[in-house]
């Protein structure tokens, strides 16, 4: 299934894109599409089978659409986890995965404004696959029972600001948890829909400049470790989110000077299965 929340931010709504392209109004079905419902097999049966019912047609044109889950716990994200991105800033391959926090409030829609912060010369793009928790995952044992507590997959654009995260001390965290800078979606898809997540293009461009031609399967920790990996150290909770990494073609790998990015770019990104999301870049 392909599942959306719709609508004004802070009052988006349940919805659902069937397999006709026609987006449906889950509102009358569920409250929300968030860790809750992931969790719970016998309500997600019954969004299925509502799917090939009679669900209200929702009008599609200028109908703003929000990330695809609510009431995120927590995001994770795991650094350098491409081979080939991680060749092109000169870096080691990671021994072990490399981790980060995002902030939930950090998080817009797919076609949001993202700000570029005060005082930035170095806001890059990120086009990762993102994983949504589906069950809670306590010291899992194998990469098999990573995968089997995923729920589902989304798109994520991972803007992050160079400068603040490497050159001005501490943890990358500053330059990863500005305001608007984890666009999601368009869609949640459930996991029974990508039956292999280490086999999917993703793409980037700038001003219709493609930057970013990867596939998943150059990940060095592929999802199910990720996931195993993760649960080592902390819970994972249903409607958590976890930002796999990016592959090469960021700003911050190109020859001088860098392609950061300033207010009036427009970035546009994809994964097959997963849709696509564009955004305008301005000034905070």
């Amino acid at each position: 299934m392909k599942l959306l929340r719709v609508g004004p931010v802070g009052a988006e709504r349940p919805a659902l894109l069937d397999q006709d392209g026609t987006l449906r109004d889950l509102s009358g079905l569920i409250t929300d599409v968030d860790g809750a419902l992931l969790a719970d097999d016998s309500v997600l049966s019954r969004v299925r089978e509502a799917e090939s019912g009679d669900l209200p047609v929702l009008g599609a044109e200028g109908l703003r659409v929000g990330a695809p889950v609510g009431r995120i716990g927590k995001i994770v994200g795991i650094g350098l986890n491409y081979h080939g991105h991680a060749a092109e800033v000169g870096a080691e391959t990671p021994a072990e995965p490399i981790l980060f926090l995002k902030a939930p409030d950090t998080v817009v829609g797919p076609d949001d404004t993202v700000l570029i912060p005060r005082g930035s010369v170095k806001t890059d793009w990120e086009a990762e696959l993102g994983v949504v928790i589906g069950s809670t995952a306590r010291y899992l044992g194998s990469a098999a029972e990573g995968l089997a507590h995923v729920g589902g997959y989304l798109l994520v654009n991972d803007v992050s600001e160079r400068e603040f995260q490497i050159e001005r001390g501490g943890t990358w965290d500053k330059g990863k948890n500005c305001e608007t800078f984890t666009p999601l979606g368009p869609w949640l898809v459930t996991a029974d829909e990508i039956p292999d997540p280490q086999v999917l293009d993703v793409k980037l461009w700038v001003n219709g400049e493609l930057k970013q031609d990867g596939n998943t399967s150059d990940q060095i920790f592929p999802v199910g470790e990720v996931v195993r990996y993760l649960s080592q150290f902390m819970t994972l909770h249903p409607g958590d989110v976890i930002v796999t990494g990016t592959p090469a073609g960021v700003a911050m790998g190109q020859p001088e000077p860098k392609p950061f990015l300033r207010a009036g770019d427009v970035v546009e990104l994809e994964i097959e299965k997963l849709g696509r999301q564009r955004q305008e870049f301005k000034s905070a």
